[in-house]
């Protein structure tokens, strides 16, 4: 399958910066394959007219739970722990087989619809998600949320038996969209002992770590009140690190633990609304930057952001840090899209995030014939202040149409919407 997108304006990177220039861009199958002024092929299987289009890398939304999309506006104006423990762990309680695959689907189409073509998600229900991203046409990265207090801690065991078998159920599934990693949830909810039961798991299947590490205050000051150290030289001292590891959030560290995070190569998920809006603060990403830790862009769960457009967390990344360092220049529009595109790429381990001849067709064009991107004077600032995800008009998931024109190709979005309220109202009757 050969696709053309002739004279469309292209958002591209090179030399460690973004250009803007109009060519025309050929897939083939699954790969970007040409990316230049003539064409490549004598003949296309399908050609996209790029006249008044943007083509942008697909978006990376790099912490998420998908599932939780179903609570979205159900826990709002409270303080975390009431939040978590009071809130959202008692309709999670309600939830039975099925509910998190339509659920996660309503969070892909929000995703979809707004330029994000992977993921990378921390769910609790087997089998389910995967499901969800087989059929949806997106990319994920999907890890298995694990707790346990000891090395053989029989829940945790069975939560590791059951992300063992969406392994293998999966894996081969997807037409290569689907790709796994563990997901121990946290310092303080996942002893040493077990931490390592997990670390040995991974290390078995070949496959990295996805955990919140540093979130809020109380977490750091319980930790360090049972440990003697922070959440990130605990994880450094259990061996996480070894492996190839996410770390969403680290909003309040030292400064050992910047230097734990550079020298292990862990990449930070950043979630800025979620941060603020459940009153834990700004993670320090200037500082990550300037020490040279990736950072990679996420929503965090539709129930704590309240939205899974990552356009909207580009434009708090490269403003908030502005306001609360009084600082103009920090975090720019450049940096704050290179989070959101290959800085995830590179978080989750994906062939992805840029608009180069060798990696994965994931492509967005946007409508440039909208008010909010107009006039053209700096397009990339323009992603980052100006533009909301509205624009998106086509979407490109592994070199295949998965939204065209407004409409999804994959999935069927009003009984999507239709079964999520259905078991909305079920679990709050």
């Amino acid at each position: 399958m050969i696709t053309l997108i002739k004279n469309v304006l292209a958002v591209l990177r090179k030399d460690d910066r973004f250009s803007v220039e109009k060519c025309n861009i050929v897939i083939k199958d699954d790969l970007i394959d040409y990316i230049g002024d003539a064409p490549a092929y004598e003949k296309y299987d399908t050609v996209i007219d790029g006249k008044n289009r943007l083509a942008i890398p697909g978006l990376i939304n790099a912490h998420t739970h998908s599932y939780m999309t179903l609570f979205r506006n159900s826990a709002d104006d409270v303080p975390f722990n009431e939040w978590l423990f009071n809130r959202i762990l008692p309709m999670e309680d309600k939830l039975i087989a099925g509910d998190s695959y339509w659920s996660t689907l309503l969070g892909i189409c929000e995703m979809l619809r707004s330029g994000t073509t992977a993921f990378l998600d921390m769910y609790i229900f087997p089998y389910e998600t995967a499901r969800a991203v087989n059929d949806s046409g997106i990319r994920a990265v999907i890890s298995r949320g694990l707790v346990g207090e000891t090395a053989d801690d029989e829940g945790g065991l069975r939560r590791i038996g059951e992300a063992k078998q969406d392994f293998i159920n999966y894996k081969d599934c997807a037409e290569g969209r689907l790709t796994f990693r563990l997901a121990p949830h946290a310092p303080y909810t996942c002893s040493p002992a077990f931490l390592s039961t997990v670390i040995d798991t991974a290390r078995e299947m070949g496959i990295g770590i996805h955990t919140h590490l540093s979130e809020s205050i109380s977490e750091v000051e319980n930790i360090r009140n049972q440990y003697s150290m922070t959440p990130i030289a605990l994880m450094e001292k259990t061996g996480l690190f070894t492996l190839p590891t996410a770390a969403a959030h680290c909003v309040h560290l030292d400064d050992e633990d910047f230097a734990i995070l550079k020298e292990n190569g862990v990449s930070v998920l950043t979630n800025p609304a979620s941060n603020m809006k459940l009153g834990n603060g700004f993670a320090p990403v200037p500082r990550f930057l300037k020490e040279g830790i990736n950072v990679a862009l996420g929503t965090d769960s539709a129930a704590s952001n309240n939205s899974l457009n990552l356009f909207r967390e580009i434009n708090n990344l490269s403003l908030i840090h502005k306001g609360a360092n009084s600082d103009a220049v920090s975090v720019s529009a450049s940096e704050a899209f290179y989070a959101a595109t290959a800085g995830g790429a590179k978080a989750l381990g994906i062939n992805a995030g840029e608009l180069s001849i060798g990696k994965k067709a994931d492509i967005v064009l946007m409508d440039m014939m909208t008010p909010q991107l107009n006039p053209p004077t700096d397009i990339v600032s323009s992603l980052a202040y100006s533009a909301n995800g509205s624009e998106v008009r086509t979407v490109i998931v592994n070199g295949k149409i998965v939204l065209d024109g407004g409409e999804l190709k994959t999935i069927d979005e009003e009984r999507i919407i239709f079964e999520t309220n259905r078991i909305f109202d079920r679990i709050n009757s």
